[in-house]
């Protein structure tokens, strides 16, 4: 069984969307970067704040090469903040340090959706990236000699795509209800001005849209296979 010409339209659509999200989104933390914080705080010294009004001293605040690449790790408790993020002193640069101070949070509260994240983390790590390939392997392997392993084969691959599926919409709702902490933390201690909190705000938007596209994405990935698996055409 070959790959259809909708499935190369399915993921050229799925990429087009992610570009443009991706693409706003970045153009949306150049232009919230120019707003400077009134308070004069940097990405650091926010996130320390808001660390310190939850109640968290255990963890560690550090800076982390790259652009982008801030994140929250729940196994040495440290939030790693982007150079730019942790340096500098603007609406950003507020948002992003908040937002994952929002992950550390959850982590000190034992959020459910992010323990149930954090338990698939080694399933998904293993099996990501393999599954199509035992989903194609599996099919060509069927088709071309007959053989019932070849489905059984695909039906694993495909199982463990369901898994990636299934952690890219458990991922929504942590990083929405971050994001959600960290703002309303932004506003009730009056972190920022009426005008930088919609700048941060709309940065925060645009960013969790880059997890909603890429959870869109895997669902629809996932439902194509399953079709050419179960018999759709």
């Amino acid at each position: 069984m070959g790959i259809g010409i909708e499935y190369y339209i399915l993921i050229g659509g799925i990429m087009l969307m992610s570009w443009l999200v991706s693409n706003q989104l970045k153009r949306k933390f150049a232009k919230y970067s120019k707003v400077q914080l009134r308070n004069g705080m940097s990405g650091k010294e926010v996130a320390e704040k808001m660390l310190a009004d939850n109640g968290i001293y255990d963890v560690q605040v550090i800076s982390t090469p790259g652009q982008l690449t801030d994140h929250y790790n729940p196994k040495n408790k440290t939030v790693n903040l982007s150079e730019t993020v942790y340096n500098q002193r603007n609406a950003a640069s507020a948002a992003v340090a908040a937002h994952e101070c929002g992950h550390a949070v959850q982590h000190a509260t034992a959020y459910g959706w992010l323990q149930m994240r954090s338990q698939l983390v080694p399933v998904v790590s293993v099996s990501s990236g393999m599954s199509q390939w035992l989903i194609i392997g599996g099919l060509l392997l069927g088709g071309a000699a007959g053989l019932g392993l070849g489905w059984w084969v695909a039906v694993a691959g495909l199982a463990m795509m369901g898994f990636a599926t299934l952690f890219s919409f458990i991922t929504l709702p942590v990083e929405y209800d971050a994001s959600n902490r960290a703002l309303g933390w932004l506003k009730n201690k009056n972190v920022v001005t009426p005008e930088e909190y919609k700048g941060s705000e709309d940065a925060l938007k645009w960013a969790a849209r880059t997890y909603l596209v890429a959870a869109i994405g895997a669902l629809a990935s996932l439902v194509y296979w399953a079709l050419q698996l179960f018999g759709g055409d």
